[in-house]
Formats: C-alpha cells, structure tokens, sequence
C-alpha cells in the first residue's frame, strides 16, 4: 500500500522566552521544517496540531487522515497562530502565544514548553502584507493580532506612513516594535474594559490622512464586526483596500468559531450589503 503523504510539518521546541506577562515566543525548528515555505505574507499563520493523548492515531500521521477514519472525537485539535519570523537560513520559525493560565490549550501548552517537545503544524496559510503603494497605512488588533501588526511593520517601506492601534490589558504588555516607516503607535490599555471596545472608540475618531489607505483589522470578531462597518459603509472603503477579519470570538474556542465562521461573514457581508445599497 503506498504511503500516504504527509500534510503536516513536524518541528521541535529549540527554545522560549516570556517576552511579556501574557505573551509567550516559542522558537522551532528542525528538519522536519525543511518544506515550510512563506510567500511574502506579514500574517502568514500555522494551525498548530494538538493530538489527544492517549489515542492511538495510524501511522503515518495525517490530519486529513485521521479525519477520515476515526470518530470526530478523536480528531487533533487545532489552534491558529501568526508567524511572527521565519528564517529559512535557519529554519527557526517563531510564533508568539497569548498566554492566560491555565485557560486554553495553546497557551498552557506554551508555557510547559521545553526544548526538544515535537510541534505538528498544518500551513503555513496567509493573504496581507502592506501595499508599497498605498499613500498611508492602518493597523488595528488585540493582542492575537500584534504578531502580524509587527510583522507588517517591519515589511513597511522606508517613510511609509501608518497610523496602528494595538488593545492590551495594561502597559506591562508593550511590546518594542521595529519598523523603517513614519508610524504612530497607539498602544490602548483595557485595565477591565470588554475586548476591542477602546479600539472601535479610537479608529470611529480617527481623522483620515488624505490618499489611499491600506487597512489590516484583526482580532476579537465582535469589535471587527463593528469597525468593517465603519470602515467599508461609513467611511466608503473599497473590500479590496481591507484585510479584515475576526481572529477568535469572545466565549468559543478555536473549533467553535470555526464551526460558525463562514456563516458569520456571510451575515455581516449580507447587512452590510444592505448598507451600501
């Protein structure tokens, strides 16, 4: 019988750092990383595979797999993450976890992380990097986003101007962001206050630079639900002009969201259709 292929990239904790009270850097690598491959993207993401222990999964492993011939109870949980730097020199690719306890399943796992624990990870998959021809830039997000909004930053063109709105608990989860660009940051502190509710408040009173913008709004779908509003039926921005889309939602883990994405986006793109005539 011949194998089947693998769908999967099979990559090992090389080291981890805290790089800030809620925020772990998790650096792998290994030659089972020797077909990654990016594209160019600042938000290119992985889909970090999590089999349930004690399973016994047919060899060898596949996702797709798996999915085929065994009770959906028994299928590897996934969770997305941002690659936040990927050296293909090296081939150390790393990604950075939100991290709140013993809450979650990435986060945890994170946090116990040691040198030599295997990673399987599905992509990597992506679709933004910032135009070089746009007259000016925006960048909005939660902490899920702040590894492609840094990413992103870095990809600016020299004197690119750009106006980026980043929503953290308090101070002590800045992050020192490197870039070439003429950018004003807005590091917006929740201290309690619902996921995203500073962001909309801070991009509604945003006084547009004049030109052509190239937006990236990502993070908790309840506030990016609200600015795509703002953006595409108040402020007449052009789809084409938006990468814009809800990272997680508030209450529903990761197989949940996706469970009801589509039908979401399909809700949202129908009332806003309705908006704009």
């Amino acid at each position: 019988m011949a194998e089947k292929p693998r769908d999967h990239h099979r990559g090992v904790v090389l080291r981890t750092e805290r790089i800030s009270p809620h925020m772990i850097r998790v650096i792998v690598g290994g030659d089972g990383l020797r077909d990654f491959a990016t594209s160019g993207y600042t938000d290119h993401y992985v889909k970090v595979v999590f089999p349930h222990e004690g399973v016994d999964y047919p060899q060898p492993f596949s996702v797709q797999h798996v999915r085929e011939t065994m009770p959906r109870e028994f299928w590897p949980r996934l969770r997305t993450y941002t690659v936040r730097a990927w050296d293909p020199d090296s081939r150390e690719l790393t990604l950075d976890f939100v991290y709140h306890g013993d809450e979650g399943l990435a986060g945890p796992w994170a946090a116990r992380a040691v040198p030599g624990d295997e990673v399987l990870m599905l992509g990597p998959g992506g679709g933004y990097a910032p135009d070089p021809a746009a007259d000016w830039h925006l960048l909005v997000g939660d902490e899920s986003a702040l590894p492609a909004i840094a990413a992103s930053l870095e990809a600016l063109p020299e004197g690119a101007t750009a106006q980026v709105f980043i929503e953290v608990e308090g101070p002590e989860e800045e992050l020192k962001l490197r870039t070439f660009g003429d950018v004003h940051v807005s590091w917006l502190y929740r201290n309690g206050r619902p996921v995203g509710e500073r962001l909309v408040e801070e991009v509604r009173g945003l006084k547009f630079p004049e030109g052509e913008v190239h937006a990236f709004v990502h993070g908790e779908a309840g506030f990016v639900k609200q600015l795509r509003r703002h953006l595409r039926v108040e402020s007449g921005i052009p789809m084409e002009r938006l990468s814009i889309s809800g990272y997680w939602r508030l209450g529903v883990d990761d197989e949940g969201w996706r469970a009801v994405k589509k039908d979401w986006n399909r809700q949202v793109e129908t009332e806003e259709a309705v908006e704009l005539g």
